[in-house]
């Protein structure tokens, strides 16, 4: 039997299923509208589409590491409340596309979702996540991925909060044992706390720094109109670098130094020293659920009187 654009229009509005899902459906089952409905709700897509405009910034992001430690991935996965985030369907969910995303070859998000889900390679890690809509209840969003490797080290991972921040710390070291791997921990959790932006120095934009400096000197201007240029470039300079340690990692204080005084760098070098080990920090990435998203308003009083037609 032919299917019609008007049979898919149809069963896309009596179940809000995509628009190929719906195509999909009815070709599966030679045209029969009634079967075809079962059909998507057997796939768990009816209703996921319907869902797909509400605001979905609430989650977790977490993160999955390979077998010899030398791959790390964190996910971020979102939903529409923190109810549905805490979870353990949802969670299970989360851990599931992490495990999948530690895999995969896809350099996109875009292409990620479009692979085959290795649970159920009958269907899309995309259509998976609509399964999942439907299951749930609530708007489901698969928002980001990053994959860091280190073949002559190991990642580290950390997860705070159960999973409102997920760091992934890439390790370059000549020697892993536990005194090692406590550093790397202790400084996956110092990147959750202080969020720095770059791992050293030379990992930090030119642009960005002439920026700064632009800015910082007409500051300096403005506060002192009649100094000299060698002092106002003294005052930009300082200003500069006390700016560089709070968004370099290694020149952050280590919030755990006894000194209080002792950066990240100098904590790295006393392990390097105290081990004898060749020891560098190669890169982090740090994510925090739901940052640069528009959160949901909710009104209790407002919900409930909407649904008793008030």
């Amino acid at each position: 039997m032919a299917i019609t654009a008007a049979m898919v229009k149809d069963l896309r509005e009596l179940t809000g299923a995509g628009m190929m899902a719906c195509k999909k459906a009815l070709e599966a089952v030679a045209g029969d509208m009634d079967k075809a409905v079962e059909h998507l709700r057997e796939q768990g897509l009816a209703g996921a589409e319907k869902k797909a405009g509400r605001i979905a910034a609430e989650g977790v992001s977490f993160t999955a590491l390979s077998e010899d430690g030398k791959t790390g991935v964190v996910v971020e996965v979102n939903a529409e409340t923190d109810f549905v985030a805490k979870n353990e369907k949802f969670q299970s969910f989360v851990r599931e596309v992490a495990a999948q995303a530690l895999k995969t070859n896809a350099s996109d998000i875009d292409a990620f979702l479009a692979e085959k889900w290795e649970l159920d390679p009958e269907k899309t890690v995309s259509q998976q996540l609509s399964a999942e809509i439907s299951l749930i209840g609530e708007n489901m969003h698969i928002r980001r991925f990053q994959k860091l490797h280190e073949e002559n080290g190991f990642v580290q991972d950390y997860i705070h909060a159960g999973g409102r921040i997920a760091v992934l710390l890439q390790v370059k070291s000549s020697l892993v044992n536990e005194t090692v791997r406590e550093m790397a921990r202790n400084i996956a959790m110092q990147i959750a706390a202080l969020k720095p932006k770059y791992t050293s120095r030379k990992e930090v934009d030119q642009a960005y720094l002439d920026s700064e400096k632009e800015i910082l000197l007409a500051a300096a201007k403005n506060e002192k109109p009649n100094a000299p240029e060698k002092v106002l470039l003294g005052m930009v300079e300082g200003r500069l670098n006390k700016e560089l340690k709070e968004v370099c990692l290694l020149d952050q204080v280590y919030v755990r130094a006894e000194d209080g005084k002792q950066t990240v760098g100098q904590y790295v070098e006393s392990v390097k020293k105290a081990e004898n080990a060749e020891i560098s920090l190669e890169g982090f990435v740090r994510y925090e659920t739901g940052e640069g998203l528009e959160k949901k308003q909710e009104n209790f009083a407002e919900e409930v009187a909407a649904q008793m037609g008030k």
